[in-house]
């Protein structure tokens, strides 16, 4: 892809900086089979979730709930998953479209965001179970081993809501955990049942 800049009037195009090859490192694969949750631990099954890596990103695929309408969650853990509630403030966004062209938007996301919360914090909501349903997406941690800052994160997922004619959904979500402590585990799991199918990886992202 090329960017193109504006210079003494004149258009010109730029060559984009790739990702280097071998930047985005595979750590650890989970996948759900009737799973109540799915978590990455830090020193456990070969996850690695400290200092060698500055941002870490987790991918989801085709992650399908066993109970209609569930809304797909995560929190982190400062105790190597003895717990998982750390205090989160985030904002979220939701973007859709009919198959049939009739109803289109974009907006703010009131209900799926969260002020000072140690509850779960959505990804995505309403992921219907039908057998042609799932969510996929992808989540972004930034340097989780800090002592220093707190934890920005950053989500984009898409889903298909096969209610009536059925909906392009993306979920567009972004926050922090409000902890200078350091997060060695995160888990994700359904608002309400299992996650009945789908994948979770882990990759650490290189320093450039």
């Amino acid at each position: 892809m090329a960017l193109v800049k504006y210079n003494n009037n004149s258009i010109s195009a730029v060559t984009a900086t790739a990702i280097p090859s071998g930047s985005l490192v595979p750590i650890k694969t989970l996948t759900a089979s009737s799973s109540a949750t799915l978590s990455f631990v830090h020193g456990t099954d070969g996850v690695v979730l400290d200092s060698t890596y500055p941002i870490y990103k987790f991918e989801f695929i085709n992650c399908h709930p066993a109970t209609d309408l569930a809304n797909f969650l995560f929190q982190g853990s400062t105790n190597s998953g003895s717990a998982y509630g750390v205090t989160i403030t985030s904002t979220a966004f939701i973007a859709y479209n009919r198959e049939d062209n009739s109803t289109a938007a974009l907006g703010y996301q009131a209900n799926g965001d969260l002020a000072q919360s140690t509850s779960f914090q959505n990804i995505t909501k309403e992921i219907g179970n039908g057998s042609d349903e799932s969510m996929s997406g992808s989540l972004s941690i930034f340097n989780p081993s800090s002592t220093t800052f707190v934890k920005h994160w950053i989500n984009e997922s898409h889903h298909m809501d096969g209610t009536g004619s059925p909906l392009a959904v993306r979920d567009m979500m972004a926050g922090y955990f409000n902890t200078t402590s350091a997060i060695n585990a995160f888990q994700f799991k359904m608002s309400s049942g299992n996650i009945d199918s789908g994948k979770i990886k882990l990759y650490g992202i290189k320093d450039s």
